[in-house]
């Protein structure tokens, strides 16, 4: 009888997961090109996974290593958040890009605490001050090797923002495994590499975020909290080459869903591909809470 019931059990498990990631499979088609999906949450066997180990390119969700990996070395003291960082004007993105940096001072020339340019980065997904954080630790290797150093190997970071802003091939070069990505949100969440403090700071400025209303946080029960960092290219010939976005999603039971999305040479409208990921978000979303038999 014992034997029965686990079979019966572990049965029902992968019926109930198999169900999720056929309902990952049919949202995805929409896309009208590739989507790439992982999910993880603890005391559980939630898997929303489709291609997790796709190298799609990030785009802005590079701003969160880059920033987890700067405020490593804050805290092994080669850098300080109150140290100044000169804005110059060969670090402005022209003839412009997205950055409320390079908008307020179009002329560069100016000082700014590195807290600042991290805020701008994580919060505003700032392109000229992700860039100016990234001269100033050393460069993509830096953070890749920081990276990898917690025993993510499916992340890699080549190109900077002004790098990005003159080819669209090379946004390529720049990719994220969705499990990666779901390892290192789970890292944050529940074995932080960083202190305290940084933590904190790190996650209330992915929760403030405006950027990505109606990608994972578009279709969940109003007043969830999501901690996020989302990704966008542009469009050419009706192909958007990425629209992206990763995530902390808090549970009514404390737990943390991890999330990753990413739409890859999508020809659907932006409508369509936001929708996309606010809807594969609701099903794991669902799945997480569903009462266990």
């Amino acid at each position: 009888m014992r034997l029965a019931l686990a079979f019966f059990i572990v049965t029902l498990f992968a019926f109930l997961q198999s169900t999720l990631q056929q309902q990952v499979r049919v949202i995805a088609a929409d896309a009208k090109g590739k989507v790439s999906v992982a999910c993880s949450l603890p005391d559980s066997t939630l898997n929303c996974d489709l291609d997790p180990h796709a190298h799609p390119p990030m785009q802005s969700v590079f701003k969160l290593p880059l920033a987890i990996a700067t405020l490593y070395l804050v805290e092994q003291g080669k850098f300080s958040l109150d140290q100044p960082i000169r804005f110059l004007a060969s670090d402005r993105i022209l003839p412009h890009t997205h950055s409320p940096l390079q908008d307020k001072y179009p002329q560069a020339g100016v000082d700014l605490p590195l807290r600042e340019l991290l805020r701008l980065t994580v919060l505003f997904s700032d392109n000229a001050a992700a860039d100016l954080i990234m001269r100033t630790i050393g460069g993509p290797q830096v953070v890749n090797s920081y990276i990898h150093s917690l025993g993510i190997t499916g992340f890699h970071l080549e190109n900077n923002e002004h790098d990005l802003a003159r080819d669209v091939a090379v946004q390529y070069r720049n990719w994220f495994e969705p499990a990666a990505a779901v390892q290192l949100l789970r890292q944050i969440s529940d074995r932080a590499p960083l202190n305290v403090e940084h933590t904190r700071m790190l996650l209330d400025w992915m929760q403030s975020s405006p950027t990505g209303p109606d990608r994972i946080k578009g279709q969940l029960p109003s007043g969830t909290v999501v901690m996020h960092k989302t990704g966008s290219s542009g469009t050419e010939n009706g192909v958007t080459f990425a629209t992206n976005d990763i995530g902390l999603i808090a549970l009514p039971d404390g737990r943390r869903l991890a999330i990753a999305v990413f739409v890859t040479d999508s020809k659907a409208d932006e409508t369509t591909r936001d929708a996309l990921i606010a809807s594969i978000a609701k099903a794991a979303y669902a799945e997480a809470i569903r009462p266990k038999q």
